[in-house]
């Protein structure tokens, strides 16, 4: 207490009496934090033409000119770009008399101008006719309540982490607005007073203003941004930044396909059934590759047909199936394409092939489809495609063919030979067609994938119709690079025949592991990424160049949310169904069950 007495100058038990009381308590409050503490920087220093807060760079800069005409949304340019910048807009009514007054006396003056040059035969300034004209146009309009005048101010400023990128940031923003006649300048010595008037408190303390009357200053609306609306389309969903209709037509584009990324339970299925729906009303037709049998209901709903794949199942598709060639389509190109389509799905079934059996399987093809009379020069819709059983025949009565002859054995012979071993018995020729594979076992299901589609590529190049090709669950296909492969080479071909192509996965990693996962994206027009997991988020921002800002988006999304790309353009999309169409494409497992049970009621009630 030695420091109280030699301070104070006053006896220690004087100190302690008048002292002690208050001291504990001044301590305790400085040890209190309020939300001024917690919000604010580690360190804040004002430049002359820029601030430092933390480890951030700001800078303000003013809008001081413009140019006698504003197009609509003039603005939008700037909100749009992808940088991290905030932008405050100050509109000071002005008193309309006062202006009035104001104006009359202006006008006067450059009536008087224009009349003096005209008496000295000076000739015509344009200057002053057109500054004349305004006035009297401005006056008209508010003396019939027609317009308002304000004193408005724009104030931009700019965040970085250096300040070389503050200096770039600043010249790309300028350069953008003088290419449309409005200029700025940085806020010199008033750094202080322009991130004050930026920040959320309504102080216009920088007071750079000029006066715009009501329709150029609505020209500055600032929620404005990228809007998909077309004259005709489907309604894929919401705009989440302006609430417009994201209205799109796939067809419109210059390939038909689209690629959707999301994790499991964002609404990716229930995205792609709602366009299905949709586009079945605009003379569209859709045939879904199905692994879960989530559109099951969908197909009945619409008098569409199901497909259920499995090894019992009593739908069955034959490989050997030879597509019809068009007119401008050569049978012998056709027929060679084909057994190149054969050889891959051999691969996928016997686990890969030497090249010598390679060669030894294309042989044999070729010599299985001429035991049935098919050759180039025949007429492919009146044949009789053979089998695998026949392929099997020719193989083991072929030097090399013995042991393909055995691997291709459990596929003619026992449980798997109900499978792909006869004649095809499906039909697509409907508005809707879904093939299932849920029931297939786990070893087959890229077999299985990989022939249905396979025969859909056969029967989709016989007639020339809008269609959608849906394959849910792509990573499957993806594991193999021959049906990588496979999938990638429709995505190439697919315009040809008037074909999208709509890839469905989940699981991120697997799809751009394999060296066809990028040229399938980047050969999608249309690109649909739903909320994402934090494991896979990093390698979805890699692939489509996001912003940390749109990375935060997914990662926070909820269920139907996300970013829709279509083709330069990109929008966070909310996907909104109707009640009807709710009720025909949900997979929530609560909501089934709830009707379900609601069925299970009705049906006791009936028989009671």
């Amino acid at each position: 207490m030695a420091f109280i007495d030699t301070i104070l100058g006053k006896k220690k038990e004087e100190a302690e009496t008048e002292i002690l009381p208050v001291f504990p308590q001044d301590i305790y409050q400085s040890g209190l934090l309020n939300l001024k503490d917690i919000i604010a920087p580690t360190a804040f220093e004002i430049n002359t033409n820029y601030i430092q807060i933390g480890e951030k760079y700001a800078r303000t800069i003013f809008i001081f000119a413009y140019p006698r005409y504003l197009a609509t949304n003039w603005f939008s340019s700037v909100i749009n770009l992808d940088k991290i910048f905030d932008i405050s807009m100050f509109f000071h009514p002005v008193d309309t008399g006062l202006i009035l007054r104001k104006l009359r006396k202006k006008v006067a003056e450059v009536q008087s101008q224009i009349s003096t040059r005209e008496e000295k035969g000076l000739v015509r300034d344009p200057m002053l006719d057109t500054a004349y004209k305004d006035l009297e146009n401005l006056r008209d309009k508010l003396s019939q309540a027609q317009e308002k005048l304000f004193q408005f101010g724009i104030y931009i400023t700019i965040y970085t982490d250096a300040i070389e990128d503050l200096n770039r940031e600043e010249a790309e923003l300028k350069s953008l607005l003088e290419a449309r006649l409005v200029y700025t300048r940085p806020a010199l010595f008033q750094q202080k007073e322009g991130i004050t008037s930026v920040f959320p408190f309504a102080l216009d303390e920088l007071k750079v203003h000029s006066f715009f009357n009501s329709s150029p200053a609505s020209s500055a609306f600032p929620f404005v941004s990228f809007d998909l609306t077309s004259n005709k389309g489907v309604l894929f969903g919401i705009n989440r930044h302006n609430n417009s209709l994201v209205l799109f037509d796939r067809f419109g584009l210059e390939n038909y396909n689209s690629i959707m990324f999301a994790k499991s339970g964002s609404g990716k299925s229930y995205t792609m059934k709602l366009e299905i729906l949709r586009s079945l009303m605009f003379d569209v037709d859709v045939i879904v590759i199905d692994p879960e049998r989530e559109y099951e209901y969908l197909a009945e709903s619409v008098g569409g047909r199901y497909f259920s794949v499995s090894l019992t199942s009593k739908h069955h598709i034959n490989p050997f199936d030879v597509p019809v060639p068009r007119e401008d389509e050569s049978p012998s190109d056709v027929l060679r394409s084909h057994t190149i389509g054969l050889v891959g799905l051999f691969r996928l079934m016997l686990g890969g092939l030497t090249p010598e059996e390679d060669s030894v399987l294309d042989r044999a093809i070729t010599e299985t489809y001429a035991s049935k009379d098919i050759t180039p020069e025949a007429d492919f819709s009146r044949i009789t495609p053979p089998t695998l059983s026949d392929l099997a025949l020719v193989l083991a009565n072929m030097e090399g063919g013995e042991q393909l002859a055995m691997r291709i054995k459990k596929y003619t012979e026992g449980t798997w030979s109900g499978f792909i071993n006869q004649p095809s018995n499906v039909n697509i020729n409907v508005r809707l067609a879904v093939f299932s594979i849920r029931d297939m076992e786990e070893e087959l299901r890229p077999i299985a994938m990989y022939l249905i589609i396979n025969y859909i590529w056969a029967a989709i190049r016989r007639t020339l119709r809008k269609r959608i090709l849906v394959v849910d669950e792509a990573w499957i296909m993806m594991k193999s690079p021959d049906s990588a492969s496979f999938l990638f080479g429709i995505a190439k071909r697919a315009r040809k025949y008037y074909l999208g192509l709509a890839t469905i996965t989940q699981d991120v990693a697997d799809f751009m592991t394999s060296p066809y996962g990028k040229p399938i994206v980047t050969n999608s027009s249309i690109q649909v990424l739903l909320k994402q997991s934090p494991a896979s988020i990093n390698a979805v921002q890699e692939v489509f160049n996001l912003t940390d800002e749109e990375k935060f988006l997914l990662l926070e999304s909820d269920v139907g949310e996300g970013i829709f790309f279509a083709g330069l353009k990109h929008i966070a999309i909310k996907i909104q169904a109707s009640y009807t169409e709710h009720q025909i494409i949900t997979s929530d497992p609560a909501e089934l069950l709830a009707v379900q049970k609601a069925k299970e009621e009705f049906a006791r009630g009936e028989n009671a």
